[in-house]
């Protein structure tokens, strides 16, 4: 148990005094799962529950089921390591969207290239920037087949107003892997680009997402 260790290597106590960074990996996952077992402390078992998947990469993708494995974890412990890995890499993501700034369509592609380029089905999103071409906010706006009845100007807007946007790109992926643009894909972007020269939120750019390559409306001149 943590109160057979001496007072300046409990997790705790090194967590009051240093703060969280002062703390290795396996202290911190043994602060979340608080005990350990009649046969270890609770330091050995997020230790061993580190080596078993090798680090915290493994642990972060590993399911429930994966996790409730290991002797010592219950579901409860569970939930709770997974639910802290997840709020983290969520603060993660927070502070790149806060500070990524699109200057290129290579820029625009790549911030979701990684995401899109493996979906089974069409995604239209946008991405809501400043002024300073700083991403405020991604939304999905639509799943399924582009369709410029389906892809209303008002839903893409009104989260332009939400979000006080000054611009908008529309980015939409193949699951085929082909980006070459479709009629529709051509018919939705032109739509789009009207309504925002009315309203006053241009619309920068329109890519077309396919497997580790992309096409720019805009470059090909439909913009």
């Amino acid at each position: 148990m943590i109160r057979d260790y001496p007072q300046e290597e409990r997790p705790r106590e090194r967590f009051i005094a240093g703060g969280p960074a002062s703390l290795s990996n396996h202290e911190l996952i043994a602060l979340l799962l608080r005990t350990g077992t009649k046969d270890e402390s609770v330091l050995q078992l997020s230790n061993r529950l580190l080596s078993h998947f090798e680090g915290l990469r493994l642990l972060k993708a590993a399911s429930l089921e994966e996790i409730t494995a290991i002797k010592g974890i219950g579901k409860a412990k569970a939930i709770q390591l997974m639910a802290a890995l997840e709020l983290g890499s969520r603060v993660a993501n927070l502070t790149n969207n806060e500070r990524y700034v699109i200057r290129s369509p290579e820029d625009g592609a790549n911030y979701v290239m990684n995401e899109m380029r493996f979906l089974s089905q069409e995604h239209f999103v946008c991405l809501y920037l400043n002024t300073k071409n700083q991403v405020l906010h991604k939304q999905t706006i639509f799943i399924g087949s582009l369709n410029a009845s389906i892809v209303h100007p008002r839903e893409v807007f009104k989260e332009a107003f939400r979000r006080s946007a000054a611009s908008i790109i529309c980015l939409h992926n193949h699951p085929s892997g082909d980006p070459t643009p479709s009629r529709e894909d051509i018919e939705v972007t032109k739509r789009l680009a009207e309504c925002g020269k009315i309203i006053g939120i241009d619309v920068l750019d329109h890519l077309i997402i396919g497997e580790n390559k992309f096409i720019s409306l805009k470059e090909k001149g439909y913009l």
